[in-house]
């Protein structure tokens, strides 16, 4: 195999463009004293740079590589991300980007840390890191393949450099750098996928009429209810992660990010169109013809790449560029998103209310850029050298859905809610998630609900979501038990060992007294955790 050498220079200018940008971003953060600037851009991002970075968080690589993958094999009623997503962006923008906007928080997970205490908002986090992490080392590893078939090089070379020039604008400019290189980043996806689109469905190899039967796809019977929990867990799991709120945070005010978030949910589903189209270009293909030599059908280890490959082989050379780009330019915005994310959560939410709270913000700022390169070269590792990495991302996105939903909508509008229940509705959320088995990771299923499928080891049951809704049982029964009893005097406040019930005085979390999130604190009922 040789190096395509016009793609190799393709790939070299796009990186070198994006890191210009990034260092150039860098400069409105690079003397920073405040991580508010790094964290959240100081609250100062405008409609259009916001509508731009949203968009470019849900058009990642893995969303337009997916998109793609499952129109191809699994018809169009299969590929239920796009819309799931959307659809879950929407209802964020309209209903939780304003109230998280509106209570001037640095994180999603800092409403959790003022109502349920420091260390059970610490819990909470573990699964969102570890969902960033594997989401990450997933993009990038689709990136690697992807590069490794269009140039023809070692995929971990492109993955390091990826990675590398990820972490450096990341590490220099903060949500500055990620939000600017997005913009580039969105452009080259929207120009690079429109124009590949109609090569690919009219190329000469491609024959429409070999999937008039099968583009469609169907649902097959008895797997209604197991596809309806997939649906459930694209639209609500969609609405925890801290990469969208991040942004919103950012936002000037609530009213621009509930319109840059209900726009980034109407481009976002726009923009599932081209690789949905490529994906059927990809099916219809007679691969004998063309100078693909691997086997054929193609086999499932491949089918992830069926974007990759309709650019390589059924359009033409500078297209298939100008495409290429628009996947590394969508894998970019993944990556640096991730790592950011898992980052600022960290240093905040961990470092800044656990490990050190009395820390200065020149310190927290160098925690904030060392964790940046720590997650940043987790996830390489993680990519280059895992053979299961998405699986374990897609677990971590069913613990989002059947442990963080809940936990976000009761922290924000149950009054009640405390961190027995919160607690007691996480641990029964997990446990049935966990024991409910995983077919990716091989893990067997210890609980078989109803209508379990023995031949194939597989739940028909929605068990995602009966786990979700039995951990909101439990938290909204077990806070409201637990307030009634100590507030009621039916069991002492001695036994009160997460300090719920205690009245604040001098003891309230400085966390409230530090960022002062007024319409919030009026909804503590006048008790909150130390």
């Amino acid at each position: 195999m040789s190096v395509n050498i016009p793609c190799l220079v393709a790939v070299i200018i796009l990186y070198i463009l994006i890191l210009i940008i990034g260092i150039i971003a860098a400069r409105k953060t690079n003397k920073a004293k405040d991580t508010e600037e790094v964290m959240i851009a100081n609250r100062s991002m405008g409609l259009w740079l916001s509508l731009f970075t949203l968009t470019a968080t849900i058009v990642c690589g893995g969303y337009i590589n997916g998109t793609a993958e499952y129109t191809a094999f699994y018809g169009l009623l299969q590929t239920q991300a796009p819309l799931g997503f959307s659809i879950s962006t929407f209802l964020s923008g309209l209903v939780l980007a304003p109230k998280m906007r509106r209570q001037k928080y640095i994180t999603m997970f800092d409403p959790f840390q003022l109502k349920y205490g420091r260390k059970m908002g610490a819990l909470l986090i573990i699964p969102h890191m570890m969902g960033d992490l594997f989401w990450s080392a997933a993009v990038l590893a689709a990136l690697g393949g992807t590069i490794s078939i269009i140039v023809d090089i070692d995929p971990t070379i492109s993955i390091i450099v990826s990675s590398l020039i990820a972490i450096v604008y990341t590490f220099l400019g903060g949500l500055y750098a990620v939000a600017y290189t997005d913009v580039i980043q969105m452009v080259l996806i929207v120009i690079g996928l429109v124009i590949a689109c109609p090569f690919a469905m009219t190329s000469e190899f491609v024959h429409l009429e070999n999937i008039t039967s099968t583009w469609l796809g169907e649902v097959g019977a008895g797997t209604e209810l197991a596809y309806m929990d997939i649906s459930l867990l694209c639209i609500f799991g969609g609405t925890t992660w801290q990469a969208f709120y991040q942004r919103v945070l950012a936002c000037k005010d609530p009213k621009v990010a509930t319109y840059s978030s209900l726009g980034a949910s109407v481009i976002g589903f726009l923009m599932a169109i081209p690789p949905a189209l490529m994906g059927f270009a990809g099916a219809a293909a007679d691969w004998n013809l063309t100078s693909y030599d691997g086997p054929i059908p193609i086999p499932d280890d491949r089918k992830s790449y069926i974007l990759p490959m309709t650019l390589n082989y059924l359009v033409p050379l500078p297209v298939s560029i100008i495409g290429m780009s628009a996947i590394c330019a969508a894998v970019m915005s993944s990556a640096d998103s991730c790592f950011l994310s898992a980052a600022t959560v960290f240093t905040r939410n961990i470092y800044q209310e656990i490990i050190r709270t009395k820390v200065t913000d020149k310190e927290l700022l160098w925690v904030l850029r060392v964790c940046v390169v720590i997650f940043g070269v987790l996830g390489t590792m993680i990519a280059i050298f895992a053979t299961t990495i998405y699986g374990l991302f897609v677990l971590c996105g069913d613990l989002m859905y059947v442990g963080l939903f809940p936990q976000l909508v009761c922290v924000l509008w149950v009054p009640w809610a405390n961190t027995y229940g919160s607690f007691a509705g996480f641990l029964v959320s997990f446990l049935l998630r966990i024991l409910s088995g995983d077919a990716v990771l091989q893990i067997p299923a210890a609980i078989k609900f109803p209508l379990y499928d023995y031949s194939t080891d597989s739940q028909l049951f929605p068990f995602r979501t009966f786990s979700m809704l039995s951990g909101t049982f439990c938290l909204l029964t077990v806070s409201g038990l637990t307030h009634l009893m100590f507030t009621r005097g039916l069991l002492d406040l001695k036994y009160d060992v997460f300090n719920c019930h205690k009245k604040r005085s001098h003891k309230r979390h400085d966390m409230i007294d530090r960022e002062k999130p007024e319409l919030f604190k009026k909804e503590l009922l006048s008790y909150v955790p130390t």
